[in-house]
């Protein structure tokens, strides 16, 4: 009986494994609404679409703490998803853009 209960309990660990390993680092300034959703833990479309929506509002978040100003963002999911939150400069399309306006192209 202990054998196989001790089966099953590394049959449910290993079977778990691949669902931590699915979130992972995002960036904040440049990820649309889905993979926020999909990376950040406790954030469903919702919330994710309230981070985008700040961000177009407000512009880029300066620092992973910026998360805790858009409305429906508590202390515990941000602790939740400390690790993988990034906030980088804006995505690279947005970037090459910028460039094009700043030495006068179109």
């Amino acid at each position: 009986m202990k054998q196989g209960y001790r089966t099953a309990v590394r049959a449910l660990i290993a079977s778990l494994v691949p669902m931590v390993a699915l979130g992972g680092p995002v960036n904040i300034n440049s990820a649309d609404a889905g993979t926020l959703a999909r990376e950040l833990e406790g954030i469903g479309p919702a919330k994710a679409q309230a981070i985008v929506e700040y961000r177009q509002k407000n512009g880029p978040y300066k620092s992973p703490e910026d998360l805790l100003k858009v409305q429906g963002i508590g202390a515990k999911v941000f602790d939740q998803n400390r690790d993988n939150i990034r906030v980088g400069s804006a995505a690279p399309q947005q970037q090459k853009a910028a460039g094009k306006k700043a030495a006068g192209g179109s």
